[in-house]
């Protein structure tokens, strides 16, 4: 006699999925619990400071949304995602799926390492709170900024390649698209590629999917960068690599030391910095995006001799790339100590104010309306975009009002003084990488295993700004969530209770063979 199983039916209605949800808030009560407190601090953020706050980068992403053009400075995939919410007429919009973004980055780390590397669920969660809890990160979702949008693209490459024991062409097709959105977002993007198709290649995972993956990611960066050469006339993503690196190397780099041909090489003479090495600025921001005094001479930066319209030219960033690489080679010692000085700026207990008290401000949650020289309510700027526009007149025009920040009581005195208090310092982060370090060191046999993908992640982001650009508090932040994966992945074994449990003495009691009745 054959019986035949009974298919017991699946409840699509409201009703049923609104009982699977509460069955899985359940399951996961300690994420759910932390997630809940996470969006609350997200809603108080944005009830404090609507519409949005503004940092300097955020007016030309605006302006890039209202006028499509490649910008010479950074790629636009971030203006992108403004113009397909332009309709709507809402910085407040915009935020509010920056903190989407956030929470959904916190998901894909909890999703990660409590499925696919089974740590418990505290333990799991507890990986993901800096990403929930941290007042930084919440800022800087309430930004109109592009590193929101790019550390849930790269915590997504990461999730599905270490998900994927062997990862098929289609899933590498889906992995070089979101590649090819992490380089259109920062230009950082490009190394992370690169990280991921080497791990791909030393994981043997074959060449289908590494061929998927670099195919998936080369269509839309080549289309866009076929784009950039139509405005610029040069095939690349930015216009803006080597005066960025000038900037680097502006602060040490010595004339005298870098056996230039005054008769051959005058584009690098005129880059040259008059002021004595001891007497520059600290800080490398200051020789790109200083006023100078029209001369290059005292403090200010030398671009200027190029003339303003010129700044961002072919011609002015190749000249300022060349002088960088003779900087470099001249002065190698010098090179390693800015970047090891900038690179251990990040593990720091408190926050220093660097670059300068503006850049450091515009991270804070202040309980106070700015005011300006004239006692007003302090305005946007009103800048000229490169996109052909006005910074303050293009944020009014997307917004449909007046976009600058509004400081509500009380929720904006809340978040201000939890932002003294609840943010991972920079010596945790330290402490973070080193559990990190000690779970690829153990793998060596396996070339670091799992943990190496995103703990190289983590020091690539934190490491790449200190050697190519400086120091800023926003770089760290995308680092933390690949670093919390590596260290929870380390640890799994020692925080999972299912397998310490294996070890303990009652277990290999049991198991040990019985010789008393042999």
């Amino acid at each position: 006699m054959v019986s035949v199983a009974e298919i017991t039916p699946v409840d699509h209605s409201a009703a049923g999925r609104a009982a699977r949800l509460l069955s899985m808030v359940r399951r996961h009560r300690v994420f759910a619990a932390a997630f809940g407190v996470g969006a609350v601090l997200r809603l108080i953020t944005m009830l404090g400071y609507g519409p949005a706050m503004w940092f300097n980068d955020s007016y030309e992403y605006v302006s890039v949304a209202l006028h499509p053009r490649p910008h010479p400075i950074r790629p636009d995939g971030y203006s992108f995602w403004l113009m397909l919410l332009q309709p709507f007429h809402s910085f407040s919009l915009v935020v509010f799926t920056q903190h989407l973004m956030g929470l959904a980055t916190a998901c894909l780390i909890y999703a990660l390492l409590r499925i696919k590397f089974r740590l418990p669920k505290w333990g799991a969660t507890l990986a993901a709170a800096p990403v929930l809890f941290d007042a930084y990160q919440i800022q800087l979702e309430q930004l109109v900024m592009s590193d929101t949008q790019f550390t849930l693209l790269v915590v997504g490459v990461i999730t599905l390649v270490l998900w994927k024991r062997r990862l098929s062409w289609k899933a590498g097709a889906v992995v070089g698209f979101l590649l090819a959105l992490t380089w259109l977002t920062r230009s950082i993007g490009l190394p992370i590629l690169a990280l991921v198709v080497l791990y791909l290649i030393v994981k043997r995972t074959g060449w289908r999917p590494i061929v998927a993956v670099v195919t998936a990611c080369a269509v839309p960066v080549m289309a866009y960068m076929a784009w950039f050469a139509t405005a610029y006339g040069k095939f690349a993503m930015t216009n803006s690599d080597g005066l960025i690196l000038y900037m680097r190397t502006a602060i040490f780099a010595d004339c005298n030391k870098m056996d230039i041909d005054k008769y051959k090489e005058v584009q690098l003479l005129l880059l040259c910095i008059n002021d004595p090495v001891n007497q520059r600025k600290d800080y490398a921001q200051w020789y790109l995006w200083g006023q100078g005094n029209g001369d290059g001479t005292g403090t200010g930066e030398v671009l200027h001799r190029w003339g303003a319209n010129k700044k961002w030219s072919e011609i002015t960033n190749d000249a300022a790339s060349a002088f960088a690489t003779r900087a470099i080679l001249s002065q190698p010692g010098d090179y390693l100590k800015v970047v090891a000085r900038d690179f251990f700026r990040s593990f720091h207990w408190a926050r220093p104010r660097f670059p300068d008290e503006s850049t450091y401000n515009m991270y804070q949650f202040k309980p106070y309306v700015e005011i300006d020289g004239n006692g007003q309510p302090k305005r946007l700027p009103k800048w000229s975009s490169y996109a052909g526009g006005r910074t303050d007149t293009d944020a009014f025009a997307y917004e449909q009002g007046p976009p600058e920040t509004r400081v509500v009581h009380p929720w904006a005195d809340i978040m201000s003084g939890y932002q003294k208090v609840f943010y991972l310092r920079g010596i945790m982060l330290g402490g973070i990488l080193l559990i990190g370090l000690y779970g690829v060191v153990v793998r060596w046999r396996k070339f670091g295993g799992p943990v190496v993908l995103p703990w190289l992640g983590a020091v690539g982001l934190l490491l790449a700004p200190a050697a190519t650009a400086e120091f800023d508090y926003r770089y760290v932040l995308p680092a933390v969530p690949l670093a919390c994966i590596a260290a929870a992945i380390t640890l799994r074994r020692g925080v999972t209770w299912a397998n310490w449990s294996k070890y303990s003495p009652k277990r290999r009691a049991a198991s040990a063979p019985n010789t008393a009745r042999s």
